[in-house]
């Protein structure tokens, strides 16, 4: 009787093992694009008096999402990027409890994967700390801030996002010279297959920003 080699019987299993992982990461990931490219088109291709509206729809789509996958870190991190933006397009002191909503998402990531998208749960969190005011209105706190942003550069170090977002805190606390260095790398990291729409309009904020930093 012929028997499969052990050899080959492993890499057998090993491939539909494989296999199996890849058709069940689809879903969730065709799920948190489909999130991602709503995003994009609010953020980038809608008129900042329409957002608000747009955002809060696009809220109830994430947390679907992240309910339907609730051992996966990718849609509690989109849920809290589409949460945060409707605080942005809210805004005032209304916005408080979005972004307290927001920053719980973040956390809930970093239990379940810190390097999921890229460190993006840290980038994210690190970008709530140094934009809501500190105690007793908020829980802002620039160091905790830098903490939390570094640790994403440390994730992603070629990544736009990391990058503009600490120039940006650079920027905002007072140190424009060092932004300069991080801006500028920014501009030049690497394209991202399937965000042409998001890199587009990151390098446009990048380019402002770094303008601004050259010139204080």
């Amino acid at each position: 009787m012929n028997r499969t080699p052990l050899t080959l019987r492993a890499a057998l299993l090993a491939a539909l093992a494989a296999f199996g992982a890849a058709a069940l990461a689809a879903p969730v990931d065709d799920a948190v694009a489909d999130v991602q490219r709503d995003w994009e088109a609010i953020k980038y291709k809608t008129a900042p008096k329409a957002q608000e509206a747009r955002f809060e729809e696009l809220a109830a789509k994430a947390r679907k999402t992240s309910a339907a996958f609730p051992d996966r870190a990718e849609p509690l991190i989109w849920e809290g990027i589409v949460v945060s933006s409707l605080a942005g397009a809210k805004g005032g002191l209304g916005a408080l409890g979005l972004v307290k909503q927001a920053k719980s998402l973040y956390e809930s990531a970093l239990k379940l994967q810190p390097d999921a998208l890229d460190g993006s749960a840290y980038n994210s969190l690190g970008v709530l700390y140094y934009k809501v005011p500190g105690w007793p209105v908020g829980f802002g706190d620039k160091a905790k801030a830098q903490e939390l942003l570094q640790k994403a550069l440390a994730i992603n170090p070629k990544g736009i996002d990391p990058n503009f977002f600490y120039g940006e805190y650079l920027v905002e606390t007072g140190r424009p010279r060092e932004a300069v260095a991080y801006l500028e790398r920014a501009l030049e990291a690497p394209a991202r297959p399937g965000r042409e729409v998001a890199d587009a309009g990151r390098r446009d904020e990048v380019k402002v920003l770094l303008d601004k930093a050259r010139a204080q």
